[in-house]
């Protein structure tokens, strides 16, 4: 696909400057943390437009978050004058949801509460061909992925190996939709997406005390680290941050090798998205493009995640302290 032309979004790209306005910055979230109750935390979010909560608990929670969801993903793809650059974010949730039902399948149990409805393909598509074993008519690597996971889990009987499959093919849907949409931002978003997943391997691998060989498995291609150069620093020894020195992951490596020698996870998680948060947050200094559609849809994602970590925090009575530790960097 050619370029895409900036000026097709002239005037997304002023509405959007409009929209971020309403978004949860700093100070709000901090108010949220702060409220002395969740009723009063709920009230910060009535104020930016968000519809009321008849009452505060997780599954009054997960049903406007999902309501807000698909309010945001509904609006940019119907005003976006390449909709399909938006895919990037859908495809998370088909194969979320082919992993929900996959293991639903395998072990008895209902997954319809773990659904998400924001996917390419709908939930009660997906389903039905899960079901029937009839996956035509699905996305070409979403299919080859869902029958292959299907026969891995049946066949090893080990969910992690099934998530691997959908994962990979993940990863790889995504940099083939950033590739066909000829956006230079959305094909760098994909990239450092796969650098964060593959640091995340890194430690988590270290951590669990194995090496090269395994990590081989757990890698994904199309980042801007290549993987041959961190299996070769994890199988001589190397530092991790030596092969991060370059990147917009030099700070989530570094309290990742903290990790790796017994320290805690939650930092080293956020520092991560707070890096792919980071590049996105380029895009407000673009005046119009694509770049600040990306941006946005990117940031209220971020935002609805901040406002379950928030809310489902102070429901379970944990301090201000513990939840702000959990909180992606705000994007405004």
């Amino acid at each position: 696909m050619p370029k895409i032309k900036d000026t097709d979004y002239l005037f997304l790209s002023t509405r959007i400057k409009s929209m971020e306005r309403n978004l949860l910055n700093g100070e709000r979230l901090e108010r949220m943390l702060e409220a002395r109750t969740p009723e009063d935390a709920v009230k910060v979010l009535t104020e930016c437009g968000w519809p009321d909560m008849p009452r505060v608990d997780l599954d009054e929670l997960d049903r406007v978050l999902t309501q807000e969801r698909d309010k945001t993903l509904k609006d940019l793809t119907s005003s976006a004058p390449h909709p399909e650059i938006l895919e990037v974010f859908k495809v998370k949730y088909d194969y979320h949801n082919i992993k929900t039902l996959l293991k639903a399948e395998a072990m008895g149990v209902d997954p319809e509460r773990l659904l998400v409805s924001a996917g390419r393909v709908s939930v009660e598509e997906l389903t039905e061909k899960l079901r029937s074993g009839d996956l035509r008519g699905l996305p070409g690597i979403l299919q080859a992925a869902a029958g292959e996971a299907r026969e891995v889990l049946g066949t090893t009987g080990d969910p992690q190996l099934a998530d691997f499959v959908l994962d990979r093919a993940c990863y790889a849907d995504m940099a083939d939709i950033a590739s066909k949409s000829g956006s230079a931002f959305l094909a760098g978003y994909v990239r450092i997406t796969v650098d964060a997943a593959n640091l995340r391997s890194v430690v988590r691998t270290l951590r669990m005390g194995k090496g090269a060989e395994f990590l081989k498995g757990v890698l994904f291609r199309g980042g801007n680290v290549d993987t041959g150069r961190i299996l070769s620093a994890v199988s001589s020894g190397g530092s991790i941050e030596e092969i991060y020195t370059t990147s917009a992951l030099r700070d989530a490596a570094a309290a990742g090798t903290a990790a790796i020698a017994g320290g805690r996870l939650t930092h080293f998680e956020k520092l991560c998205d707070d890096a792919v948060t980071a590049y996105l947050a380029g895009a407000r200094y673009v005046a119009f493009g694509e770049a600040p559609l990306i941006g946005y849809l990117a940031a209220r994602e971020t935002e609805l995640t901040n406002v379950r970590v928030i809310l489902s925090g102070r429901l379970a009575g944990l301090d201000a302290d513990t939840i702000r530790e959990r909180l992606r960097e705000s994007y405004v």
